[in-house]
């Protein structure tokens, strides 16, 4: 049994792009298109050719549900924000209004997700681990606008997002380097937003992927105890359309200014460091390759696996594995010899040899890193 990034599953193998593991429940497929250049046509099992296998075909999302509430689009009146009676709203007395906290989605870029911290312990039931990829930009967020470490924000591809605050709230934006706006003027984060302000993402300069957090954070019902989008397995809420309607949580905390708000600083060469095993013997000296082996970031890559493009890797044995656990970091050595680093969307099994299993701490990097970005394996153990 084998299993490939640049092919569909075959007998319950696994890879980056389009392999589907089971779940809780039968999701509704989505098509989430390339986070990093244009999928070509072709594969196996109706995997778009070259790229990590998980990126699941079709698209789900779109309108929250009921439709549209009256005198207004996605939950807003003409007059501002939504409100709901509390207290006795039929007989009697009209009961008190409280105001419902939101922010409206004017435009995506070319990918915005709601992720937190993710799902781990569920790969018994197929389901990855999920949750920002950089999640250590996802607290800071978190941190500056006075919510806990967990909540959940918005993981951002390439800027372009642009929201409009239905209630006041207070946002940061961390991660990579993006320009933010409010109204049009250059703001630093964490900024006050008040209703009907509109918070704009520029292009980052550095970087891959922003992180936007909001005082309560994000409201949206809890799949398997998270929030967090799972492009693999079809878990979570769908990637963000124009018109979509956050809802927002009760803020607990107080948010927390900072002098200077630095930008994830992603070197010109990743340096990983990559605990040998569980299959490096299917290689001849895997440490030696491994440290002498020259890559790069592949345009094919995404949130299920970083595929690296340069030196092969070609096994010594012959036959195929049986497929076996994957954990995120695992370095998976398809037929073609190119490694693939598997991220938080990655598939639970896969068939072809785990060569290491790249450093926790260095993971986050991986979620910033661009395409051409030249890569480096520091084999220890």
């Amino acid at each position: 049994m084998t299993t490939s990034p640049a092919t569909g599953p075959t007998n319950a193998t696994t890879n980056p792009t389009t392999a589907r593991t089971p779940t809780a429940r039968t999701p509704t497929a989505r098509r989430t298109g390339p986070e990093s250049g244009a999928p070509a046509e072709g594969g196996r099992s109706g995997e778009p050719e070259g790229g990590p296998r998980g990126e699941p075909e079709g698209s789900r999302g779109g309108e929250p549900e009921g439709g549209e509430p009256e005198g207004g689009q996605h939950g807003e009146t003409e007059s501002g924000p939504r409100r709901e009676p509390v207290g006795n709203p039929s007989g009697g007395p009209q009961g008190r209004e409280r105001v419902v906290r939101s922010l409206t989605v004017l435009r995506t870029g070319p990918q915005a997700l709601v992720q937190d911290l993710g799902r781990p312990g569920y790969a018994h039931l197929g389901v990855p681990p999920s949750g920002a990829l950089d999640q250590p930009s996802l607290r800071l967020a978190n941190r500056l606008v006075g919510n806990p470490d967990h909540a959940a924000g918005l993981e951002v591809l390439l800027g372009g997002l642009h929201l409009r605050a239905d209630t006041a709230c207070t946002v940061a934006v961390t991660g990579a380097g993006t320009p933010t706006l409010v109204n049009g003027v250059h703001r630093d984060s964490p900024i006050h937003l008040r209703p009907g302000d509109e918070l704009a993402l520029g292009t980052p300069a550095t970087g891959l992927r922003a992180y936007v957090a909001v005082s309560g954070g994000v409201a949206r019902d809890p799949e398997l105890g998270s929030q967090a989008t799972d492009l693999l397995s079809g878990i979570g809420p769908a990637p963000l359309r124009p018109h979509d309607v956050l809802p927002l949580g009760t803020p607990t905390g107080i948010p927390t200014g900072v002098d200077v708000l630095v930008p994830v600083h992603v070197p010109d060469v990743l340096d990983l460091p990559l605990l040998l095993g569980p299959r490096d013997d299917w290689f001849d000296d895997p440490a030696t390759r491994l440290r002498q082996g020259r890559w790069t970031v592949s345009d094919r890559s995404n949130r299920v696996g970083l595929r690296l493009d340069g030196t092969a890797l070609r096994s010594a044995r012959t036959g195929e594995l049986p497929s076996e656990g994957l954990v995120t970091g695992a370095v998976q050595v398809p037929k073609d010899g190119l490694p693939v680093i598997f991220l938080a969307d990655h598939p639970t099994t896969g068939g072809y040899p785990v060569i290491g299993v790249v450093a926790r701490e260095a993971l986050p990097l991986l979620g910033q890193a661009r395409p051409g970005t030249a890569v480096r394996f520091r084999p220890q153990g």
